[in-house]
């Protein structure tokens, strides 16, 4: 037992690396050759008239989603407390900070401990709700580029003449290693199938499996589709808002567009799908070659869309952080409090 601890944490410390390496990289690729007293300007010169408005609709977007996560749980049989969900929601971002994707389990473990929801059905529901988040990201994508061709294709010319040209030659031999090891893996698993069915990881694995199942299964049950559907808008309406309004908080991106506000949301969330702790460094990079190509496209000097890009990118995102500390922090006491009067 001691042996699998040891493992485990291993395991953790390894992933928390690679992730901060990962943002370190991102964070020194983006302001390389930057001015640190041009990121103190920015924050000096914000309106942060705007950047509370746009704080707001960023709570409400927690506060949607918690509404959406009871819905899908109900055709389980489980009526929980949105005020349960939207902490348990905020307390599985915080933990996101850190490793990424590891909110996920964090988030169902914490309605367990407040609701007793198995933590196999709301994971299940919760990888539901990715779909379906994944589904609006790619709307998003298509609509920006319809709207915004032209700087899309600007943000891809710039993107692809920094890769090394020389990653090319070096496909072949890791796709013949990916291969050669998925098929090494594949021998495995048949020499020692009936060893593993009898382990009991198999049967934890094999329940597991079947609350995933179950919680994918809840969106055919869900009694008010209609209702999901506008929740799901709802939130992505709030993503959008919090993004855009920021632009309002500085001189230079206040005259973009409400298409502008498309690309950008669309550009960041790209940046955020990066295995780097809470998108930091992706997110800013994404950002500052993104508004890059909207100058881009527009005919205006390159270098100062990177600036401005890089402006905007450390205020949206500090933002985001805050409310993820914010609410995050404030989570841990209250599931505490209620987990403990459950005891009770």
């Amino acid at each position: 037992m001691a042996e699998v601890k040891k493992k485990y944490i291993l395991k953790t410390l390894l992933t928390l690396i690679i992730s901060l390496g990962c943002a370190f990289l991102f964070m020194w690729l983006a302001i390389r050759g930057l001015d640190f007293a041009t990121i103190k300007k920015v924050f000096i010169r914000a309106d942060y008239c705007w950047v509370f408005v746009a704080f707001v609709f960023g709570i409400m977007a927690y506060g949607f989603r918690a509404l959406r996560w009871n819905m899908l749980l109900e055709p389980q049989g489980y009526s929980i407390a949105s005020s349960n969900a939207f902490w348990a929601i905020s307390f599985g971002y915080l933990i996101n900070l850190t490793i990424p994707r590891s909110g996920e389990i964090a988030r169902a473990t914490a309605l367990y401990g407040v609701e007793k929801v198995p933590v196999e059905k709301a994971f299940g529901t919760i990888i539901l709700e990715r779909l379906v988040d994944v589904f609006f990201m790619l709307l998003f994508l298509l609509l920006t580029a319809f709207f915004k061709y032209a700087a899309l294709i600007s943000f891809y010319d710039y993107v692809l003449h920094q890769k090394n040209h020389t990653h090319n030659d070096q496909s072949f031999p890791w796709l013949f290693c990916l291969f050669l090891f998925g098929i090494i893996g594949m021998g495995g698993l048949l020499l020692f199938q009936k060893k593993i069915k009898n382990s009991g990881l198999y049967t934890k694995i094999i329940k597991f499996w079947c609350g995933l199942l179950e919680g994918f299964k809840s969106i055919i049950n869900i009694k008010n589709k209609l209702k999901f559907c506008l929740y799901s808008v709802a939130i992505w309406l709030c993503y959008y808002l919090a993004t855009y309004l920021v632009c309002f908080a500085l001189p230079e991106t206040s005259s973009f567009g409400m298409v502008d506000g498309l690309f950008l949301i669309t550009i960041g969330t790209l940046g955020m799908l990066v295995p780097a702790s809470g998108g930091i460094g992706a997110y800013h990079l994404a950002l500052k070659l993104g508004i890059m190509g909207l100058f881009l496209a527009g005919g205006e000097n390159p270098e100062l869309g990177a600036q401005v890009g890089l402006s905007y990118a450390f205020l949206s995102h500090t933002l985001q952080l805050f409310i993820m500390l914010c609410m995050g922090l404030m989570s841990i006491p209250i599931l505490a409090d209620r987990r403990n009067n459950i005891k009770k």
